[in-house]
């Protein structure tokens, strides 16, 4: 009787997590460039995703996952420090967070882990980055077989990074006959035409590539004695550089495709709905590393969601562009938006000004503007819309999920509309964000435009929020 008692005791102290001492999980993070979530087969779209597909049915897949910014730099600063981009510095595109920021390498290295950059890196100052780097512009799958055999030797857990340059243009990889142009359904924001059709096809061949660079990563974890013990998160970034994605904050430029595995703590095979951020995914890795969340973070951790203990994580998320300083922008055109489980509501802080960027200079929508010149009605509406927005933008994202009808002055959405206005006028206060006053900041806070890294005083700091 008593060795039975002992027996019960010990298998019930067995299942007390906070009395046994499991090791840390190791941390993949496999980030696409350019990318709009909706053309991954994965996610319904016409681009082959075998490896992700597979992923996505051993892990959990996210429908609601953004990012703050819809370009490369600020995401990135975003995703790797947990700050929104005006808090961080890191807010115009090819720029640099304050030198007082910190970032998962710090966080993660104070925990004994080895942490790692593969590939694309476009973060600044190397001193609030300090990983170990690898790769060119592509993650090196050499680099993450040596981490993975170094860390199965030692003991030591490892976050790494393995950041693709793929899909961003020029599309030149992956096989374009796998997607005849004619036979592409054109997503409704693109004006059909024999450019075009040319276009999209490269893009998504080079998803696909993209998809094989999943597969080796993944492939060498599988094979590895660390795979049942590793956090693995893919990302595709935000929309692509077509019109209406990228440079833009309608829902296509600032969502993201969110694929996670964790072998018995995530549920194979499942959904989630929760509206997170790239700004949660430090914290989110913080938690999982059993490391407490520094109280300047922004994001939250979406742990919870990821086990099972939630369904929900967010009410609102955020975002932010800002042409200023980027290639072929106009010379300011600040965007904020905010969004809810349905609704996006956007605020352009000059709407007086033309709308420009690198796509507007693009062959192809010089093919757009031809054909709006010579009478074809979508492509006179896409131009315009295109290039001209009014100060107030709102959509119902289930009903119109590229964004195309602006509910703005509809008199049945006005609660919708002060409610979303309310709350993207705190945020961008508790930020720090002086909106039209901080866009003509932007040039500042580019490393190719600063005398000095600018640190910010502690008045300042506090004003942020800090």
């Amino acid at each position: 009787m008593l060795m039975k008692h002992l027996r019960r005791l010990l298998l019930l102290l067995s299942c007390l997590p906070w009395l046994t001492h499991a090791a840390p999980p190791n941390l993949l993070l496999i980030i696409a460039d350019d990318c709009t979530y909706r053309d991954l087969g994965v996610y319904g779209g016409q681009a082959k995703t075998p490896h992700l597909e597979r992923l996505a049915g051993e892990g959990m897949k996210f429908t609601r996952c953004f990012q703050a910014a819809p370009m490369c730099s600020p995401t990135r600063h975003c995703l790797y420090t947990g700050l929104y981009p005006v808090k961080s510095g890191a807010y115009p595109n090819h720029t640099m967070a304050y030198d007082w920021v910190k970032s998962i390498a710090h966080y993660l290295q104070d925990a004994g882990y080895t942490t790692h950059l593969s590939g694309k890196t476009h973060i600044n100052p190397k001193s609030v980055f300090p990983f170990q780097y690898s790769g060119d512009n592509n993650p090196d799958p050499a680099a993450f077989d040596a981490v993975l055999k170094g860390s199965a030797q030692s003991g030591k857990p490892f976050l790494f990074i393995a950041a693709s340059n793929e899909p961003h243009s020029p599309w030149n990889k992956g096989d374009p006959s796998q997607y005849p142009p004619a036979s592409l359904k054109l997503p409704p924001v693109l004006v059909d035409s024999p450019d075009t059709r040319a276009d999209f096809a490269k893009y998504l061949a080079e998803i696909t590539f993209f998809d094989s660079q999943v597969g080796e990563l993944v492939g060498l974890l599988d094979r590895s004695p660390l795979r049942d013990n590793t956090l693995v998160i893919v990302l595709s970034e935000q929309g692509n550089s077509f019109p209406f994605a990228k440079w833009t904050c309608y829902d296509v430029g600032l969502a993201s495709g969110c694929i996670t595995r964790w072998p018995g703590k995530v549920k194979a095979g499942s959904v989630s709905d929760a509206l997170i951020e790239y700004v949660d995914v430090t914290p989110t890795f913080l938690e999982a590393a059993g490391v407490a969340r520094p109280a300047i973070l922004n994001g939250r951790s979406f742990v919870p969601v990821l086990t099972g203990a939630a369904t929900a994580h967010k009410t609102h998320v955020f975002g932010l562009q800002t042409t200023r300083g980027i290639i072929n922008g106009s010379d300011h055109y600040g965007i904020r938006s905010v969004r809810d489980t349905r609704y996006r509501y956007i605020h352009n802080l000059t709407p007086e000004v033309k709308f420009q960027n690198a796509a507007t200079k693009e062959p192809t929508f010089k093919t757009w503007e031809k054909m709006a010149a010579a009478g074809d009605a979508n492509a006179q509406r896409l131009v315009h819309d295109y290039q001209h927005r009014p100060a107030e933008e709102l959509f119902d994202c289930e009903a119109d999920p590229w964004n195309r009808t602006n509910l703005a002055t509809d008199p049945k959405f006005a609660a919708q509309l002060a409610s979303l206005r309310a709350q993207l006028d705190g945020w961008m206060k508790q930020q720090g964000d002086a909106g039209q006053a901080t866009e003509m900041k932007a040039l500042e806070r580019m490393p190719k435009n600063s005398k000095s890294d600018e640190t910010p005083t502690k008045k300042a700091k506090q004003k942020a929020g800090q």
